[in-house]
């Protein structure tokens, strides 16, 4: 118990609970009565009722601190594109509170402010505390005692999932269904199996955050702990000398698309075959010369090898179904390779540099341990130590497996679906499917399966339905998408201590109170305050980058200003002097990535890309976590 309340400030009731009612940031009531959208009236009913602010929940929902979450879900959420939301809703939540019971923590509430996504973790209460503790001891013991063994067994079990998505099918339904239903006694019909895959591949969404977050919220426990036992133990300490003792640490599968580029662009120069890329042209039309000549075979067999599971990478974060995987849009991917053939052409090597951040990473370790004064010291540190790099890895592994690999199967299924649809004259385009919350769709799909069933000459209502509906809804959510939603909600806690909040968001006592200040006019800020996420000093021009598809303008040298990073951005790094983004905390993935290189980063700045502009030469101070902008 005792060391729970040194990590965790438990005990701390008094001082965290007690709010300062003058510093507070707008009720979402207010909001919603004051900033009412032209056009959007009605914006409630594409979304599930318990995402939203309500009188029954009133007294609850102003008393927290609800912050916009932004890192994942920057834009106004689409109805279908919001069952990743409830899914690790369920499962992060599920994990901290119910299966792990870890002490301090409840899980994280929900909401939908016209149509952008809020959360606020919670607090367990002080009464429960007690009762959790040897739950919390037994459990995660077993976890991390078996970690390496589960970890095998996580492996496969997280793979037949996404193969059996894979394999779900969604094709238009046959006039008559084909004789092996009768003579192989399957015992329902084309509609009953229509109904039944579709439901599957909920299930399946489900079960994959499920098990998303089987090991995550000990992975960052582990790393709350051993950051806890070097800032008590080293109180001078930088946390960036912290991350640089877990850098480098396991064979990282989010590093392995990008790693399979180099790969195929060292093999494009050695086959000779690289004018193919130098020419820009679009994707297929390159595939189509590669394939006129025999070297270019050979690179394509290699392109197919490895597309399976590597190029199932989104370009964004895999949450939304507008942000298409390297297999669905292969210019990206293209793109990425055009650019390493030049720098590989150039003497220069794009791979990360393992060796450097292991033998730094060795180094600090070992000096930092012979600093402790006893055995028992060092013993502790050694046990923190083992623990943290043996979960380590997973913190960036799920993310290829459930976030990437898993996601883009299930979006290319509901396109699958969506085109279904449109053939049966329900929607116009197969993206209109994701106007709809999962549940909504089951009705859909029961009137189209129904009516197939009586037969030809029995209208479905569909057709001539929905989309009136769609038209409606797409206009709304372009509306919402033009409002500035606040970056936080309700009154402001004397301190932050919950550690996933700090660590993953970003989010601090020091963050709310910069949002809460006025600000200057962008022309006035000449620095910026954030997280020091990697250390080291860096000045170069910036590279404002808002979305990857602009990813082609960056250029050797620049540093990258951007809202965040995720893993499709990974080619950049080897270019970029440094990164600075509007959100994330020493967790997010540009802070992970920047120390993998060894490049300065400052994250959380929160309005970065609203203040610096391309060109304006910029001082980043990574270990002091602030950028100056040298006007």
């Amino acid at each position: 118990m005792a060391f729970l309340r040194k990590i965790f400030g438990i005990g701390k009731k008094g001082k965290e609970e007690s709010m300062t009612q003058e510093r507070r940031f707008s009720s979402p009531f207010e909001v919603l009565e004051k900033e009412r959208i032209p056009g959007t009236e009605g914006w409630e009913r594409m979304y599930p009722y318990y995402y939203l602010f309500s009188e029954e929940r009133r007294e609850f929902d102003e008393k927290q601190l609800w912050f916009w979450d932004a890192m994942h879900h920057p834009y106004p959420m689409f109805p279908f594109d919001l069952i990743h939301g409830a899914c690790w809703q369920l499962s992060l939540s599920g994990y901290t509170t119910r299966v792990f019971a870890i002490p301090p923590a409840n899980g994280i509430a929900h909401r939908l402010l016209n149509g952008y996504f809020y959360i606020t973790p919670q607090a367990t209460p002080p009464e429960e505390i007690g009762e959790r503790v040897p739950l919390f001891q037994k459990r995660s013991g077993f976890y991390f005692e078996k970690w390496n063994e589960l970890y095998e067994k996580w492996v496969p079990k997280q793979t037949a999932l996404i193969e059996e998505t894979a394999k779900l099918e969604f094709k238009d339904l046959p006039k008559f269904e084909h004789e092996s239903v009768v003579l192989e006694h399957v015992g329902y019909n084309s509609g009953y199996k229509l109904l039944e895959d579709y439901n599957r591949l909920i299930l399946n969404i489900f079960k994959n955050w499920q098990y998303h977050f089987e090991f995550l919220n000990l992975v960052y426990l582990s790393y709350v702990l051993f950051f806890d036992f070097c800032t008590k133990a080293f109180p001078e300490i930088h946390p960036n000398t912290i991350s640089k003792m877990v850098a480098g640490m396991g064979d990282v599968m989010m590093f392995r698309p990008d790693a399979e580029l180099i790969k195929l662009s060292r093999l494009a120069c050695h086959l000779g075959v690289t004018d193919m890329f130098k020419r820009k042209l679009p994707a297929q039309e390159t595939i189509s010369e590669l394939g006129k000549t025999d070297q270019g075979k050979r690179w394509l067999e290699a392109m197919e090898k490895t597309k399976w599971p590597w190029f199932y990478t989104s370009s964004g974060t895999g949450f939304f179904h507008t942000e298409l995987s390297w297999i669905d849009d292969l210019s990206v991917p293209f793109e990425h390779i055009r650019s390493y053939i030049e720098r590989i052409e150039s003497g220069e090597k794009p791979e990360r540099p393992v060796e450097a951040i292991i033998a730094e990473r060795e180094r600090l370790k070992k000096e930092y341990r012979e600093l402790l004064p006893t055995e028992d010291d060092k013993k502790a540190f050694d046990q923190s130590y083992e623990t943290i790099a043996m979960a380590y890895p997973y913190a960036e592994n799920h993310i290829f497996y459930c976030e990437h690999w898993f996601h883009t199967v299930a979006w290319q299924k509901m396109r699958e679906l969506g085109r279904l649809l449109v053939n049966a004259r329900f929607f116009k385009e197969p993206d209109d499917i994701f106007y709809f919350w999962h549940s909504d769709i089951t009705p859909i799909l029961e009137d189209l399966a129904i009516n197939w069933a009586i037969g030809p000459g029995t209208p479905s209502r569909g057709p001539g339905y929905w989309a009136k509906e769609v038209d409606w809804r797409k206009g709304v959510l372009a509306k919402l998408r033009e409002w500035a939603p606040p970056p936080a909600l309700g009154p402001i806690p004397e301190v932050i201590t919950e550690p996933f909040t700090i660590q993953l968001w970003g989010i601090t006592s020091e963050t709310l109170e910069r949002w809460l200040a006025p600000k200057p006019k962008p022309e006035e800020i000449t620095e910026l305050k954030g997280f020091p996420s990697s250390a080291g000093v860096a000045e170069g021009p910036a590279r404002v980058i808002l979305a990857i598809e602009e990813l082609g303008t960056l250029q050797p040298g620049e540093i990258l200003v951007c809202p965040i990073t995720n893993p499709s951005w990974g080619p950049a790094f080897p270019k970029i002097k440094a990164a600075v983004t509007d959100i994330g905390g020493m967790s997010c993935h540009s802070s992970i990535v920047c120390r993998e290189y060894g490049l300065p980063s400052v994250t959380g700045t929160g309005f970065a890309t609203k203040v610096i502009k391309t060109g304006d030469k910029l001082k980043v101070d990574g270990a002091a976590g602030s950028v100056t902008i040298m006007r």
